[in-house]
């Protein structure tokens, strides 16, 4: 029975909210993949994905948002007409990227944000897009030798408001698209969250390269949990989506980013075959298309799995060199914990490192299941 100072009318709206919101999530997670513009072939079964983020367009020094000429719009058009296959697919304009700069100065005035804001809502329409992804990685650091500043924080927050009051404007009879990647910690002081959320339809959690160049050992570069041979600052995905929640921002608008490809180390030490240890060379990174053909089947890498971790590593004592990747067991597993979880879903970077599409089938299968049966 409810209390007589709350009016029925007020129960009824607040009942219809949360009918609408558990309705809203009950469609099924979503799942979102970022492709990279690239002259190799495409392959992209679109009835796979509800949404595609397109990469990258950049931003000029004056604010304004462009395709360099490296980005050949007909594959952008490519993509679009994938609709063909799949009405409901959603085609995001993403914008940034690693050592992508040129977002301070865009965030920092009025006359700057603007000509953001028209300069990328006029390429959404340009291409006949759903909305737009914006990858500043990351609000006051520098760490990718890009400009930034500490009123960086605040000044985003007003750049994501604005621009969302101008995709509500165009889009009177539709909804667009307005969405961020981001990291936890340290790489998150410059986000003014939740407040951001408010503005946007949800945040992609960039939940991979947690171990690299950039680190004093190795490890797993996109684990879910804390292995106990890691060090207390080793980061993880439920880490990090603890890290958003805990900040306020509602689970149906995180979405953890899964890796379709690895990391390698070279000259690594050999206990643990491989794993958080020492390392005297980095060798970047290897898509999961090249580990299937070069890496899964050769006697000279040995196939590990990490319980806690919940993820495998390939580690070669000859040569002692190890790979930290995730293959469809970890990925089915990352799928039941954002159920689990109530997250928004999961994306991942980037489509043509997939092999035959192993890795989306996986995420697709998972997080559509009811769509399936």
């Amino acid at each position: 029975m409810f209390h007589r100072r709350y009016g029925l009318r007020t129960l009824l709206a607040a009942a219809l909210l949360c009918l609408t919101a558990t309705t809203a999530y009950a469609q099924s997670p979503r799942v979102i993949g970022y492709v990279m513009d690239s002259p190799a072939p495409l392959q992209l079964s679109a009835e796979k994905l509800d949404v595609v983020n397109f990469a990258f367009a950049l931003v000029r020094p004056d604010g304004s948002v462009y395709l360099p000429d490296s980005v050949d719009p007909a594959r952008l058009h490519a993509v679009v007409a994938k609709r063909a296959d799949n009405p409901s697919l959603q085609i995001v304009l993403s914008i940034g990227g690693w050592g992508a700069g040129n977002f301070s100065e865009a965030a920092a005035s009025e006359a700057a944000r603007t000509r953001f804001i028209d300069s990328s809502v006029a390429l959404m329409h340009q291409f006949k897009l759903d909305g737009l992804d914006i990858d500043w990685e990351y609000p006051t650091l520098g760490d990718a030798d890009i400009s930034h500043s500490p009123d960086d924080r605040h000044n985003f927050t007003v750049l994501l408001e604005q621009l969302r009051a101008r995709l509500d404007k165009e889009g009177s009879q539709r909804h667009y698209l307005l969405t961020i990647a981001a990291a936890e910690g340290r790489a998150a002081e410059g986000l003014e969250l939740p407040r951001i959320a408010q503005s946007l339809d949800w945040i992609n959690l960039m939940t991979y390269d947690f171990y690299g160049s950039l680190t004093k050992t190795t490890g797993h570069h996109s684990g879910l949990s804390r292995s106990p041979l890691a060090t207390p600052a080793g980061r993880t995905t439920v880490d990090a989506v603890k890290y958003f929640l805990d900040a306020g921002v509602p689970a149906n608008k995180i979405n953890v980013g899964v890796p379709f490809y690895g990391r390698t180390f070279g000259d690594v030490a050999p206990p643990n075959n491989g794993r958080f240890q020492k390392f005297s060379s980095e060798g970047g990174f290897i898509s999961w298309r090249d580990i299937v053909h070069t890496r899964l089947n050769n006697p000279d890498w040995e196939q590990h799995w990490d319980e806690n971790a919940q993820v495998p590593w390939l580690w070669n004592p000859k040569e002692r060199r190890m790979v930290s990747y995730d293959d469809p067991r970890s990925l089915a597993i990352k799928v039941e914990y954002v159920k689990q979880q109530g997250l928004g879903g999961i994306m991942y970077w980037e489509q043509r490192q997939d092999d035959n599409e192993q890795l989306l089938d996986v995420l697709h299968k998972g997080l559509h299941s009811e769509q399936l049966k």
